[in-house]
C-alpha cells in the first residue's frame, strides 16, 4: 500500500508542473532563432507546399521574396516574408504573407499581413 501511495503521490506531484506552464508561453523558446536567409527558404518551401495542396495559384512557386523582417505580434516575435505576385488577377490577393515564428516553425500565410 506504501508504494501505491508513493506512486500515487509523485505522478500528481509530476502533474502540477504541467499544470503552470498553461498557455502564453513561447513553444519556440528551446529553438535556436533562424536567420533572415534561412526564414526566405524556408518561407518559400511553404509556398510551393501552398501551391501543391492548391491553396494559392501555382504561379507564387516562381516568386522570389520581396522582403524579410521579424514583426511583433501580441509580444512575440515572428518573421515576415513577403512575396508580390502581378501575375494574380485580384489586387488584394497580390501580396503574399508567411509566417513563421522565430525558430523557423510555420505558423500562418494570408494576404492580408495580419
Amino acid at each position: 500500500m506504501r508504494i501505491y501511495t508513493l506512486a500515487i503521490t509523485t505522478v500528481l506531484y509530476l502533474c502540477s508542473f504541467a499544470a503552470v506552464a498553461g498557455s502564453g508561453h513561447d513553444h519556440s523558446q528551446g529553438h535556436a532563432a533562424i536567420t533572415q536567409a534561412q526564414a526566405e527558404s524556408i518561407a518559400s518551401k511553404n509556398v510551393a507546399r501552398l501551391a501543391d495542396k492548391e491553396k494559392i495559384d501555382k504561379s507564387w512557386t516562381a516568386i522570389k521574396a520581396s522582403k524579410v523582417e521579424k514583426k511583433s505580434f501580441g509580444g512575440n516575435s515572428e518573421w515576415v516574408v513577403v512575396f508580390n505576385n502581378d501575375a494574380v488577377s485580384d489586387p488584394e490577393k497580390q501580396t503574399l504573407y508567411i509566417f513563421l515564428s522565430i525558430g523557423g516553425d510555420y505558423l500562418a500565410a494570408n494576404h492580408t499581413g495580419k
